[in-house]
């Protein structure tokens, strides 16, 4: 596995462009994810192409500007904001001479530093290892220092087949143990789904202000701060509607662009909560110019963990950016479609609030019509036994 960069570390961004229109907001999301892993940014190369380099991804020639600026910042560290093979990887490095990492590892970096529960630790862990299967080359590697090859090499191994036999069992142990988790959080949600409780789950694409908004409905006090993927582990409280009572609310880790495959298998046990809830919020940087996009991809990532069904309303967050006045948006039969709050200045939550009660009532109101129905049943399949005796 990469190393983590250190606070001092400094990086170079390569950002090439194929003609997607999103070209501004993919670099400022690189450049706020690099931060968050703890880097700073020396420079950025752009470049555009028809399509990647098979080699090198980007081209001798860009690379060769990739590796000037390297050498003019004394960078340690160049993050490629696209996804690298393990040979394009391999080929950069030995050019630039310094590390190279593409942005499915920078992200992965960011959790390995923000998981804080044991079960995030092993799902990060997890995705970690599966990623870096694709990458084990012959020859010394980071896992067999890790893992102390010398003394655990069976008969006639090479180097590349005792790491990868390590790395599989290190894998099975991981789902074994996340395997646990899941079924101990799937009883758990049982007994919740046992209730009449409405239960709710944040949404959203990371730095969306999820957490900032669950902490203002909640008073949790989870962390919350300006960086991608401040919160990885869910956090789950109850919220008091005086028209509606109790509702379960939860927190979870936000959604981006491109999520890597092996972090949504990872959270599998953490995202199918999602699954289950009976309402998303699903939060929106109102002030974004690229907010279609990130509700696009939430949706996607929403489809993938098979949460597309749960009813959403969209709370369109951070109207002290965007300047709108806080609202409920409805459709002509009434039912509500969005709400616009602004979560660090508390500005419509109350509207939210009123829209949250009128759903758990609606709930509440549904099951009681569902169980005076099957009442009604029971009484006819009676009445039928009890004619069919005479």
């Amino acid at each position: 596995m990469h190393e983590r960069p250190s606070a001092d570390e400094r990086a170079i961004i390569v950002q090439l462009d194929f003609g997607r229109d999103d070209l501004t907001e993919q670099l400022e999301e690189v450049r706020l994810l690099t931060r968050s892993a703890g880097a700073a940014v020396c420079a950025v190369v752009h470049g555009r192409r028809h399509s990647p380099d098979a080699a090198t991804y980007a081209g001798k020639g860009k690379v060769q500007e990739v590796a000037a600026e390297v050498l003019a910042h004394e960078a340690t560290l160049v993050i490629f904001n696209h996804e690298l093979s393990p040979g394009q990887e391999r080929n950069l490095e030995r050019v630039l001479q310094c590390r190279v990492i593409d942005r499915t590892s920078l992200i992965l970096d960011i959790f390995a530093q923000r998981a804080q529960s044991s079960e995030g630790k092993l799902q990060v862990e997890l995705a970690q290892l599966e990623h870096l299967a694709t990458r084990l080359v012959r020859g010394w590697t980071h896992l067999e220092r890790q893992k102390g090859g010398i003394g655990l090499r069976g008969p006639g191994e090479t180097q590349l087949e005792t790491d990868r036999r390590l790395l599989g069992i290190r894998v099975k142990l991981l789902k074994e143990r996340l395997l646990r988790v899941e079924r101990q959080r799937g009883v758990q949600r049982q007994a919740r789904g046992r209730g009449d409780l409405l239960n709710v789950s944040l949404v959203g694409y990371t730095n969306a202000g999820k957490s900032t908004l669950f902490n203002a409905l909640t008073h949790a006090g989870v962390f919350a701060a300006d960086q991608l993927f401040a919160t990885l582990d869910t956090t789950t409280r109850k919220l008091w509607l005086p028209e509606a009572g109790h509702i379960v609310l939860s927190d979870t880790v936000g959604f981006i662009r491109d999520l890597p495959h092996t972090l949504v298998a990872a959270f599998h046990a953490t995202l199918e909560a999602t699954a289950e809830a009976d309402l998303l919020l699903h939060v929106v940087d109102s002030a974004s110019p690229a907010r279609d996009e990130q509700v696009a991809d939430v949706n996607k990532v929403l489809t993938e963990i098979g949460a597309a069904a749960v009813p959403q309303l969209l709370v369109l967050n951070k109207l002290d950016l965007s300047g709108l006045p806080p609202t409920v948006e409805r459709d002509e039969y009434g039912t509500i479609l969005r709400v616009r709050v602004s979560a660090r200045c508390g500005d419509g939550l109350s509207l939210l609030r009123e829209a949250l009660a009128e759903m758990a009532m609606a709930k509440a109101q549904n099951k009681r019509h569902w169980a005076l129905r099957a009442d009604a049943l029971q009484d006819i399949d009676m009445l039928s036994d009890s004619d069919g005796c005479a």
